[in-house]
């Protein structure tokens, strides 16, 4: 067994982010096994994914292809970092991400978390990930601008809550999203 073949929780995430922020299907084999499972759980009425998708070609296009037909400017953060060992059998965390809408421009910021679980043997891929959506606020055109520079701004992909708080651009519309990530971390 190679060296590349083994993989850690980190890379296997920042591979997926890696993946779907920049619509690029084909890093998808290297962060999911062939028969993951992928959970939607979708606690808002702004965007929706279906309920279960079974194996690597439909993950990849809910996650990736069918994604990338709506969203552009994708900017994902997780709010924690993994050990950098080999992935333990699963990783939570929660996660902010930011984008805008391909037809209509609009800004789209949303929240939740991630619970991952990975294969027990090399190459450790993911083998099911749970994604929960508490949040997803579509804000007008002209708040585009200052969501994609605050965004920018972040340490990608790993960004602690505190700074997402300090640094969030004063926008009554964030408030849900903001509201989810400082529930436990209060600036």
């Amino acid at each position: 067994m190679s060296d590349t073949s083994r993989r850690t929780a980190e890379q296997v995430l920042r591979t997926y982010f890696h993946a779907k922020d920049e619509n690029r299907p084909h890093l998808m084999a290297t962060a999911f096994a062939e028969t993951a499972i992928l959970e939607t759980v979708v606690k808002t009425g702004a965007i929706s994914f279906p309920p279960v998708s079974r194996g690597l070609a439909p993950i990849t296009d809910v996650l990736v292809r069918k994604f990338a037909q709506t969203y552009e400017n994708v900017y994902s953060f997780y709010l924690e970092r993994p050990r950098p060992t080999t992935p333990p059998d699963g990783f939570s965390c929660d996660w902010l991400v930011g984008m805008s809408e391909r037809e209509s421009g609009k800004a789209r910021v949303g929240c939740g978390r991630y619970d991952w679980r990975f294969q027990p043997e090399e190459p450790y891929l993911a083998d099911r990930l749970v994604i929960t959506i508490e949040a997803m606020q579509v804000l007008s055109f002209e708040l585009l601008d200052p969501i994609l520079r605050w965004l920018a701004g972040l340490p990608y992909p790993w960004c602690p809550a505190e700074t997402i708080l300090a640094t969030a651009p004063a926008i009554a519309d964030l408030e849900p999203v903001l509201g989810y990530i400082g529930r436990r971390n209060p600036v």
